[in-house]
C-alpha cells in the first residue's frame, strides 16, 4: 500500500524573492525570531570552511548591523508573525535559490539547506562546494 506523495510548501518573502523557506522551518524561525525581540534580524550566509569548502552561516544580529549593500528579505509566517532575513551580497551569489527546512529528529534534525548551486555536499548537510 503506497502512501500519497507528500508535497512541501514552501515561503518566499514578501517580494517573491528570497531563500526558500518550508512551512517547519517558517514556524521555528518565526518562533526563534520572536524569543530574539524585534531589534534583531536573522542572518544567513556563506564562510569558507567546513568538509566540503564552504559552510552555511545563521546567526541572530541587531537590525543597525545591516549593511546598505545586504539584501533584507521579509517574511510573514502563516500564523502572522513577521520576520526580517539579511544576506550580504558575495553569500547571496552562492546560495540563490536555497531552500530551508527543519526536522524535529533526534539524529540529523535541526535546520537543513537544500541549495541548487551546491555541486557537492558534505554527509551533515552544513557545508558545501559548488
Amino acid at each position: 500500500m503506497s502512501s500519497p506523495a507528500s508535497t512541501t510548501v514552501t515561503h518566499t518573502a514578501l517580494d517573491g524573492k528570497g531563500i526558500l523557506i518550508t512551512d517547519q522551518a517558517m514556524q521555528q524561525l518565526a518562533r526563534l525570531c520572536k524569543e530574539q525581540g524585534e531589534e534583531k534580524v536573522l542572518r544567513v550566509g556563506v564562510r569558507s570552511g567546513g568538509c566540503s569548502g564552504m559552510s552555511y552561516t545563521m546567526d541572530f544580529v541587531l537590525s543597525s548591523e545591516i549593511q546598505d549593500s545586504d539584501e533584507v528579505y521579509e517574511y510573514t509566517s502563516p500564523e502572522g508573525n513577521e520576520f526580517t532575513v539579511v544576506c550580504d551580497p558575495k553569500s547571496l551569489l552562492y546560495i540563490y535559490g536555497m531552500q530551508l527546512d527543519f526536522s524535529n529528529e533526534l539524529i540529523g534534525g535541526g535546520f537543513n539547506f537544500t541549495n541548487p548551486n551546491a555541486t557537492q555536499t558534505c554527509g551533515c548537510g552544513s557545508s558545501f562546494a559548488v
